[in-house]
């Protein structure tokens, strides 16, 4: 077998957990090297909490994790691989790391000694608040009533599974004394919320941010990581949320200097219109801009807007802000800000205070910290980007625009100063100094943290008139794109990352590629979805509140059949009970509202679930075809648009699957490739493997012809002609292959058909890749393109 290219032609991602370990990873080996991928592309592999079902709660990153099958096991899957031709790509943690002292023996240490620990400097841990101790939001209530359950024993102090290492000395303290000497603090888990003094992942308080930044903290995280790249036991890395480093920038500089340079992505999410930075020394992103794009073009605009009233009517007055996105995203976001990321807010608004207060710069003296407190939080809630990264950047983050709306948040004028001081620190206006540099750090960090929970975890949650939009990536308020602004996009990609990511199901995603599919067809029949829903609602009781029926019936629309109904209720409840929490209008995560999630869970039962469900059920089945254009030309498209396609787990066939944990289910191999319900109801064909046909054609044809889609290869747009044209995408990849897919079939059905839309190839003979024997030349008709599958590969013939 040749070795795995450098850039891989495609990856094929596994989720490894207890349940799926290095062992059975290599047992699929032979099956993914068949199904024509270049590279495995792991989920983290570094040692975590034990039992993670995700790895990224990273405990020590010197070690591979035992649980999957420890060193060892990772070197035999890489030789296994290496047979087969194929190369191992890992996902890699450097932003945090599990806040679990008993199982991270740095944190250990830390918790110990205090900061003359050696491995203080890991942990963005903020010493001067809270007396100089950790705050370890671990009980169950106040102190005053959880005291009889914290233990000493020996140089360990227990609560419950939790153990803390003891301060030198002080293990015969009487309890009060003993507490007060640690260099934590146990603490009621709710004051998290407000109180909590060292930097977490978004807003989960078991991962603590790490201090990537230094240099020393860099080498000891990533020695382990190094030497199998070294020593050729993986080849690639993806980098997981780089958006929570101080400094993501110099960060990957040194990445790409510590690694040779090898093929790298980022897991960034781009809003629409703004661009990865180009001085960054990686591949490109992940891919969930691609997403954005793929699904955006089986999306009718028109009908989204219809859809958008539909919704309306139907939830009001209970949809946010009368269902408008940007509306729901600014609320979200001072949501967030006051309640979820509170503590993160005091501690910028801290950096600025003290900046302020000791600067020599006279314009920033006299500044209350309520007063900069409001104006970070109403410059941070107009961000419409993740975070800047320099002060060049913040200038285009940071508008005047923003500034101008956050003033009027000042009843008086001379306190609305507040907003020019901080935006001109953001700008570096004031310099360089270590205070005015921290200031800038924490507050694109806190940015970063606010984007995700505000957009991805919770107007996702309220803002539901299309659910296939609501995606990690995605324009909820204006999903639809059009061909001539996909093709801008794909030459763009081809120009400046022609090795980026991309994918359609990510671990991450909220519905699977397969799920959101058949979601988008609605743009295309907004009126028949409105009035097959109101006819299963009616009589269906309770309903919790029209939002959340609106966005279940689209649930089990999405899914579709999935095997037996008892665990088909089951996941759709599930995901819905994480909806209703995420969304935090009449329950969350920290505030549960039985009586609310009950009323939830028995209207799946009886509606969405029960027999009402079928109406929708017979309305699915009518607009199969259509879900099946939808799924075979989004395939296609991922598979061969310009960057490297990532495949998730399963998805070479069709794969239905709702948000984590459905999406994160083991997968198996040979014979049904899905994990969960077989993705495609376990019929064992269909259109799930009319898909693994496609799929298994476009990567045969990359792994062949890897020049015709590389780095080094072109993207050209193909137009069709006639009354239809606007429901053909085609273009071609090096004048050597043709991709050309249905869009909006069911319009298409509806005006008339194809008639005599045609699409002009390039000179010569075209054959079809997945049909031997039809071959085409010059003006195609359209009907004939398409007379066996709404999605066509063809190949250049030897002339």
């Amino acid at each position: 077998m040749p070795p795995a290219p450098a850039v891989p032609t495609a990856t094929y991602r596994l989720q490894l957990q207890p349940d799926f370990p290095f062992s059975a990873a290599t047992t699929a080996v032979p099956h993914l090297a068949a199904l024509g991928v270049s590279h495995l592309h792991l989920s983290p592999v570094l040692e975590a909490v034990p039992g993670s079902q995700h790895g990224y709660d990273v405990v020590d990153p010197t070690r591979v994790r035992e649980e999957l099958g420890g060193e060892e096991g990772l070197r035999e899957l890489s030789r296994t691989a290496r047979d087969h031709g194929l190369g191992l790509i890992l996902d890699i943690v450097p932003n945090h790391m599990a806040m679990s002292p008993r199982h991270n023996p740095a944190l250990w240490e830390v918790l110990r000694d205090g900061p003359s620990s050696p491995r203080a400097r890991w942990f963005d841990i903020d010493w001067e608040a809270q007396g100089g101790q950790v705050l370890l939001p671990v009980l169950g209530g106040p102190l005053g009533e959880e005291a009889d359950r914290l233990k000493a024993d020996g140089d360990v102090l227990r609560y419950h599974e939790h153990a803390f290492p003891l301060r030198e000395g002080t293990a015969g303290l009487p309890l009060p004394q003993l507490l007060d000497a640690q260099w934590y603090r146990p603490v009621w888990w709710r004051l998290a919320r407000t109180e909590l003094n060292y930097r977490r992942f978004f807003s989960i308080s078991e991962l603590i941010g790490v201090r990537v930044e230094d240099p020393e903290v860099f080498e000891a995280t990533h020695a382990k990581i190094l030497e199998l790249l070294h020593e050729g036991v993986v080849d690639g890395l993806r980098v997981d949320h780089p958006d929570g480093l101080a400094d993501p920038g110099g960060y990957l500089r040194r990445l790409h200097e510590a690694t040779g340079g090898r093929w790298t992505v980022v897991e960034k999410i781009l809003a629409d219109g703004e661009a990865l930075p180009a001085s960054w020394p990686v591949a490109g992103t992940t891919g969930y801009d691609a997403l954005r794009h793929v699904d955006g073009l089986f999306m009718d605009p028109a009908g989204f807007g219809e859809l958008l009233d539909r919704y309306r009517a139907f939830a009001a007055p209970q949809t946010d802000r009368g269902g408008d996105w940007d509306a729901t995203v600014r609320r979200a976001a001072y949501k967030v800000l006051t309640q979820e990321l509170a503590a993160e807010t005091d501690r910028l608004t801290r950096v600025a205070a003290r900046l302020c207060a000791t600067s020599p710069e006279t314009a920033l003296r006299d500044r209350a910290p309520w007063a900069l407190r409001t104006a970070l939080t109403e410059l941070l809630v107009r961000l419409e980007v993740y975070r800047p990264y320099s002060p060049e950047d913040a200038a285009t983050v940071v508008t005047e625009e923003a500034a101008a709306e956050a003033r009027r948040a000042f009843a008086v004028p001379e306190e609305a100063g507040a907003v020019d001081v901080v935006r001109d620190l953001l700008l570096g206006r004031y310099g360089d100094g270590p205070a005015q540099v921290e200031f800038r750090t924490r507050f694109a960090q806190t940015a970063s943290a606010l984007r995700a929970k505000s957009v991805e975890d919770t107007a996702f949650y309220r803002y539901v008139p299309l659910l296939s939009a609501t995606e990690v990536g995605g324009e909820p308020g204006g999903p639809a794109v059009g061909p001539n602004r996909f093709h801008a996009y794909c030459a763009r990609v081809q120009r400046d990352w022609p090795a980026t990511g991309t994918v359609l199901s990510t671990h991450d995603a909220k519905r699977s590629a397969d799920v959101r599919a058949a979601l988008h067809v609605l743009t295309e029949c907004p009126g028949r979805w409105a009035d097959v829903l109101a006819e299963a609602s009616r009589g269906v009781e309770p309903v919790p509140d029209a939002q959340l029926a609106w966005a279940a019936w689209q649930t089990v629309f999405g899914l579709g059949p999935a095997g037996d109904e008892r665990a088909r209720e089951e996941r759709v409840r599930e995901a819905l009970l994480k909806h209703v929490r995420e969304a935090g209008l009449f329950t969350s995560w920290t505030e549960q509202e039985p009586p609310y999630e009950e009323a939830v869970a028995r209207f799946v039962a009886a509606g969405p679930c029960g027999v009402p469900g079928r109406k929708v059920a017979e309305l699915r089945e009518t607009l199969e075809p259509h879900i099946r254009a939808n799924v075979l030309g989004a395939a296609l498209v991922h598979l061969t648009m310009p960057g490297v396609p990532d495949l998730y787990q399963g998805t070479e066939r069709e794969y239905r699957a709702l948000v984590d944990p459905d999406n994160r289910t083991p997968p198996r191999f040979g014979g049904n490739e899905n994990g969960g319900d077989g993705g495609d109801g376990g019929d064992g064909g269909g259109s799930g493997s009319e898909k693994e046909a496609v799929t298994r054609a476009a990567l045969a044809l990359r792994a062949r012809r890897p020049e015709v889609f590389g780095t080094s290869a072109s993207y050209e747009p193909l137009g069709a002609v006639g009354p239809a044209a606007d429901h053909c995408l085609a273009f071609t990849r090096s004048g050597e292959v043709v991709t050309a897919v249905t869009r909006l079939s069911l319009r298409l059905a509806e005006s008339g058909g194809w008639r005599d839309t045609r699409l002009p190839l390039p000179r010569g003979r075209w054959a079809d890749v997945r049909e031997p024997g039809r071959e085409f030349e010059g003006e195609v008709r359209a009907a004939e393109l398409f007379a066996a599958s709404p999605a066509v590969l063809l190949e250049r013939l030897p002339e």
